[in-house]
């Protein structure tokens, strides 16, 4: 099987172009997606790269990304069969319209309204994370969709219940042959569509980046939010992605209704106590309620507990401990600039995507 790909185009956008050969030896060509439809002879899948984003983690080798692949993958992105009783996908806990979260909630419901302990992150962008999730267990998007389908309490069913689910319908069978050269349905196969359909989901045409590209302009109050941003901010919020994927401890109080840790679950070393992995802030607007177990539910509740209401933990962040100030020290008129920048990371084109719903 041979996996060639294209250096990605110079201009606003880099087109990446993906090659799959099936059994059939013939490298097929690129055309564009046609929404809904099956091809005999798979497709390469165009996604389209901003040419500021950083280089793709994904590895696109190990499961190249074809247009079946991604057809299967949101099917099944959007299919109960993957939980016990057949009444929770994925498209449950990530909804589009708030940035694939799961709004209103302060931590997700899972299978029989049993309560998680976090609340779901947003799904954007995955192509060029390293690490998923809060605390940072999953390091590989192919492996990454096992946690929910085998969690009590979220799909609460297995890997073999779902095979034997999908092999009893003839269309998985047609377009997982569609999709992988034969109608095999194995656990990998299942989780490595979810990640071809996870990893199309590129946000990058809110207002900023319209202004990155020339194509509008900030207002004076944006201007301005976006230079406070960048003086209080992007040391763990940076580049285009707006997060280093770090974890750190940003002063929150242990909250004992959930139990959560954060990284320390992970590695067990005290000294991650209470640190979390810094999410991104593209479509913060949408994602309400905030932080790991949605204790936040506005952007100014917020930015009120960066500027007042940090705790001095042992392991707190060196950066909240600055000047002699636990936290970071914002006026009320300063926080207004910085949520009228976060508004402009809003992505309208990505939240309404057809390719995307349902």
């Amino acid at each position: 099987m041979i996996n060639p790909f294209q250096k990605f185009q110079r201009g606003r956008f880099r087109s990446l172009w993906i090659f799959l050969v099936f059994i059939s030896g013939i490298l097929t060509s690129c055309s564009d997606e046609i929404e809904g439809e099956v091809f005999e002879e798979d497709k390469a899948y165009n996604l389209e790269i901003p040419n500021y984003f950083p280089a793709l983690a994904f590895d696109i080798e190990k499961n190249p990304v074809t247009v079946n692949g991604v057809a299967l993958g949101k099917k099944l992105f959007y299919e109960g069969k993957l939980s016990r009783n057949n009444t929770i996908s994925c498209g449950f806990c990530h909804i589009q319209e708030y940035a694939f979260t799961h709004h209103g909630h302060p931590v997700s419901h899972g299978i029989d309204d049993k309560l998680g302990m976090r609340n779901a992150p947003a799904i954007q962008n995955m192509a060029w994370l390293k690490n998923y999730t809060w605390d940072g267990v999953s390091h590989n998007l192919d492996e990454r969709s096992l946690v929910p389908i085998t969690t009590d309490f979220e799909m609460d069913s297995s890997i073999p219940e779902v095979i034997s689910k999908l092999s009893a319908d003839a269309n998985y069978k047609k377009m997982f042959k569609s999709a992988f050269g034969d109608d095999q349905i194995n656990g990998e196969r299942i989780l490595k569509a979810l990640s071809q359909f996870m990893v199309t989901m590129v946000s990058a045409d809110s207002k900023y980046d319209q202004v990155k590209n020339g194509k509008a302009s900030f207002t004076n109050e944006e201007s301005q939010g976006k230079t406070l941003f960048e003086n209080k901010c992007s040391s763990c919020h940076s580049g285009e992605l707006f997060t280093d994927e770090s974890y750190r401890n940003t002063g929150m109080y242990y909250n004992s209704q959930y139990d959560d840790r954060g990284r320390y679950r992970v590695t067990l070393d005290w000294n991650d106590n209470m640190k979390f992995r810094v999410p991104s802030l593209r479509n913060v607007e949408l994602t309400a309620p905030y932080m790991h177990d949605g204790r936040f539910y506005s952007l100014e509740a917020v930015l009120n507990f960066y500027s007042d209401n940090v705790e001095n933990q042992p392991n707190l962040d060196p950066i909240l401990k600055q000047n002699n100030h636990i936290g970071i020290a914002m006026t009320n008129l300063e926080k207004q600039y910085i949520i009228a920048f976060l508004k402009t990371l809003t992505d309208q084109n990505f939240i309404n995507n057809k390719k995307f719903a349902e």
